[in-house]
Formats: C-alpha cells, structure tokens, sequence
C-alpha cells in the first residue's frame, strides 16, 4: 500500500524542546524544594498532561505541588525560549519541502496543547506545511493510546496504513503503531529498546534520511 502522508511528533522531533523541557523541570524543582531527576523526566516525553501528572506523582504528594511547580516550569521555559530562540532538528526543512513537492499529506500529532504547539510551529516557520494539527488537548485518550494519529489520519482523509508516522519516544512510537501507522523512529532523548525497534517501520538518525526511504517505495 503507497505512503500518501506523514504525520509529525511536534517536541524532540522537529523541534528540540525536550532538553529544553528537562533543564526547565530540573530549574523548578530546585526552586520549589522537589528533587527531579532525569529518569522522571523522561517518562513523560511524549504523554499529555493528563498522563505526565500521573507520572509525576511520585515526586509531588500533593497535586496542588505539582501544579505549582509546573507553573514555574513553564514560565523558565518560556524565558529560555524568548532568549534563545527554539532549536529545530536537523533535516527538517529539507524533509518538509520534499513532502510539499512530492504531494504528500502533512499532519502533526503532539501531545502538546494546542496553544503551545500552534505557537512554536509559527515560531519554526513550520506551521504552513501542515493540513492538519491534532494536539494533545483535542482528543479524549493520550499517546500511548492510538486516538491521536488516527485522528491525524482521518484529518488527512487517508487510511493510517498509508501514513509514515515520525517519531522520538517509545510512547509515541507504540501510540502510531496501534494506529496502523508505519512508525519511522529518530531517537532523541531515549534509546529504543528491542520492543520498540520491532514495531519500527525504520529508524533513523536525522529527519532528512527520510527522504531517501520516500524514494525507495
């Protein structure tokens, strides 16, 4: 069956905002008197918010803790953004404009809300490539429940198994592929264990190397 889309992970994929995200929780947790390692951290890469407090919830007893200290988070975040910019991802214009040329659909699937990641897409000058944006505040279950790529998928009017799914976590790795998406894997912040590289479609090492997979079908 012939790939006619691809839908894009937002953060760690085309956008280098996870390490980011870490340094910004690292920063609150310390202001706030709550220790927050690395491995907590990236448990939550790729869920929404509903799932991240779930996770967190280990380090915060109370919610209102939680709350509070992912306020101060967001505000770092947004400080460090507005002083150096948002790092894009190696080979993401050059993929994007392959797709644009060879007619391909384009969607997003983020688990980021949708104020957030419609304002870093502007930010990038990514945010005209895409027919659709699905966020993680638009659909009822978070990844890694399939709603949100077959959401996607539905968006572009394309069945899921016609649609390459660009992923960095393993969640959203396992997210595409109970889709029925073909999941193309470029590890960022988490190396894929065996479980995931068996679901992968491909992986890669850079969003550009892409392109020659697209010319092989």
């Amino acid at each position: 069956m012939a790939i006619k889309g691809a839908i894009f992970d937002m953060d760690g994929l085309m956008i280098d905002t996870e390490r980011l995200m870490m340094k910004a929780w690292r920063r609150a947790g310390e202001q706030m008197g709550f220790p927050i390692g690395e491995d907590v951290v990236k448990r939550t890469l790729g869920l929404n918010a509903e799932n991240t407090k779930k996770v967190f919830a280990e380090v915060f007893a109370r919610e209102e803790d939680f709350l509070a200290c992912r306020q101060v988070r967001n505000q770092l975040l947004a400080q460090d953004i507005e002083a150096n910019g948002l790092p894009v991802k190696a080979g993401l214009y050059q993929l994007l404009d392959f797709l644009k040329a060879g007619g391909y659909k384009i969607a997003v699937a983020t688990s980021t809300a949708r104020e957030r990641a419609t304002g870093y897409l502007k930010k990038v000058a990514v945010d005209g490539y895409f027919d659709a944006i699905i966020c993680g505040d638009m659909i009822a279950r978070g990844k890694p429940e399939p709603d949100i790529y077959l959401a996607a998928a539905g968006a572009l009017g394309l069945a899921p198994q016609r649609c390459i799914a660009l992923e960095d976590s393993p969640v959203g790795v396992l997210s595409a592929y109970r889709a029925g998406c073909r999941p193309i894997m470029v590890p960022d912040l988490i190396v894929p264990s065996p479980e995931t590289r068996a679901l992968l479609y491909a992986q890669v090492s850079s969003l550009d190397e892409v392109i020659p997979l697209l010319e092989g079908e």
